[in-house]
């Protein structure tokens, strides 16, 4: 009988639905959402024209890119607390105005510094997008069909790292470095009106719910801000200032850790904290947030890895690498609306552990290469690797939200987005480290080979010198050429080696997220008209 009654005050409960179609509401939400992911990766290819055009180093210009993801990490866990205190669309329409400005000035930019700053606006503007849209798109669909919102949701946040880099290369060899900030414009303030017309915020995300104020945590959100702008810092530019051998990253590092600790401690004891950590209490949530982070690694770091050793070590154009990544992208974009669909069938473990084991083949299959390998190989090799993360990307999320109430949908997109965003930054810092490491490992390990003790060796000296005595070098010349050129074969094939080990490692972590699956709860039952949490 209590099921009964249950089941009516649940019907009779007034459900939240969009006033239009929910795939506008998509549509709306991902324009902006989309540019702001794009903007995470499409300067990376640009960074040399911008320090040559605003006279600053290379190194300095990787400012541009650490800016950008500092203050993104900071605004990304806040968003449920702005959303509470603005107003869900308030809110949201203020972040895509900030992102369109910002964009703006970015594009005009005369100096270094005026750019980072702008780029700082720019990433605070951009934080709120992705969280806020996931939860938009979560409270438009029915539950029936969160699978394909979800889908919606990943083609911009999964399809966007992997695109920028070739979009932002195209722009900047045929155009200018300024236009890649420049194009968020027109799509901004076509975000901009379509929410205005289209969004509305449901009872439970207007602001001052029931007329309570809503409480500034003011060392909650200081503690927050300094340890994750530290940690991003300390992430971007460890391997650059060779980590703790630098000062400056172990203070970076200390106010980093300090912080983070006392914000978890702080934000625990608060009765209203501006990051809601007692969601980690949910298995599914919690579980789901970890496989996040490690799919951040892993996507992040690949991405990262594979464009380096084609322009370093196969000799590809920054355009050309980013054609062999990008139809790994289109693997990836098919895939998502068809995994939207399997997700009414198929439980959300069965469908992560099938792309995990996917993706880990890829990753394996690439370490098989070698300095020969053709360009079709590279490409049906990422193919093979992206069209798993289309598999894991939707589902992860449905697993996530299956037990968070409505109320809270703002706060937990905005913790499982900084998750994949921090796993992102680690795994760029920890392939470009390890791959570093290891090369100058192995070569260690070769060079040990370079001895006149070694017939092999000196067989391939002398044939090399007679080579190139005969193409006009004198005898001492052609000897001392030839050498060097061993020695860069050498230095070519360990760093091969190296990049080889990391997508093995790459490859291990993937098949290591496996057992997490076995963690997670199944929802119940749903009807396709349901559009509220079950619990």
């Amino acid at each position: 009988m209590s099921t009964m009654a249950q089941s009516e005050s649940l019907s009779a409960s007034p459900l939240v639905r969009p006033a239009v179609n929910p795939w506008l509401i998509a549509f709306t939400v991902m324009l902006a959402t989309f540019m702001e992911v794009l903007d995470t990766s499409i300067a990376t290819v640009a960074l040399p024209h911008i320090a040559g055009s605003l006279s600053a180093g290379v190194d300095e210009s990787t400012w541009v890119l650490t800016s950008y993801l500092v203050s993104n990490a900071i605004v990304l866990p806040l968003t449920g607390w702005f959303s509470r205190m603005f107003g869900r669309k308030s809110f949201y329409m203020s972040c895509v105005l900030i992102f369109i400005v910002s964009s703006l000035l970015c594009g005009v930019a005369t100096s270094l510094p005026l750019l980072v700053f702008f780029r700082i606006v720019q990433g605070a503007g951009g934080g709120g997008l992705q969280p806020v849209s996931q939860a938009i798109l979560v409270e438009s669909f029915p539950r029936a069909k969160q699978g394909m919102a979800m889908a919606v949701y990943g083609m911009g946040v999964v399809v966007a790292p992997i695109v920028g880099p070739t979009l932002g290369g195209w722009i900047t060899d045929n155009y200018s470095w300024r236009w890649i900030f420049l194009i968020n414009i027109p799509v901004g303030l076509l975000s901009l009106f379509l929410t205005s017309t289209l969004i509305h915020d449901p009872p439970h995300v207007a602001r001052n719910e029931n007329g309570k104020k809503v409480r500034i945590d003011y060392i909650g959100l200081g503690l927050l801000s300094v340890g994750l702008g530290f940690l991003q810092v300390v992430l971007d530019k460890g391997q650059r200032d060779d980590w703790f051998g630098s000062n400056f990253i172990v203070w970076c590092t200390l106010v980093c850790g300090v912080s983070l600790v006392g914000a978890v401690l702080w934000e625990l004891r608060q009765k209203e904290p501006v990051v809601e950590l007692h969601l980690f209490k949910d298995r599914n949530y919690a579980t789901a947030t970890l496989l996040m982070f490690l799919l951040g690694v892993v996507l992040y770091g690949s991405t990262v890895l594979l464009p380096v050793l084609l322009q370093t070590l196969v000799g590809y154009t920054a355009q050309l690498s980013g054609l062999v990544l990008s139809p790994g992208a289109m693997v990836t974009l098919i895939s998502l609306p068809i995994v939207g669909w399997l997700l009414t069938r198929v439980q959300p473990r069965w469908l992560v552990i099938s792309g995990l084991v996917v993706l880990s083949t890829g990753m394996f299959q690439l370490a098989y290469i070698n300095l020969t390998t053709g360009y079709w190989t590279f490409v049906t090799l990422w193919m093979i690797s992206r069209g798993g993360l289309g598999f894991l990307f939707v589902p992860i999320n449905v697993a996530a939200f299956s037990f968070v109430p409505k109320e809270r949908m703002n706060n937990a997109t905005g913790l499982i987005n900084l998750a994949r965003n921090i796993g992102g930054s680690v795994g760029i810092s920890l392939v470009t480290t390890i791959q570093a490491r290891l090369a100058q490992k192995h070569q260690a390990d070769l060079v040990s080979h370079m001895t006149p003790l070694n017939p092999r060796y000196l067989a391939d000296l002398h044939g090399l010198t007679a080579m190139l005595q005969e193409k006009g070098s004198s005898a001492a010349d052609a000897a001392q050429q030839a050498g060097a050129l061993l020695y860069g074969e050498l230095q070519r094939q360990a760093a091969m080696l190296s990049f080889i080990d990391v997508f093995w490692i790459l490859g291990v972590i993937c098949l290591m997220m496996i057992p997490c699956m076995f963690l997670v709860k199944t929802a119940p039952p749903h009807n396709e008209g349901d559009n509220l949490p079950m619990h």
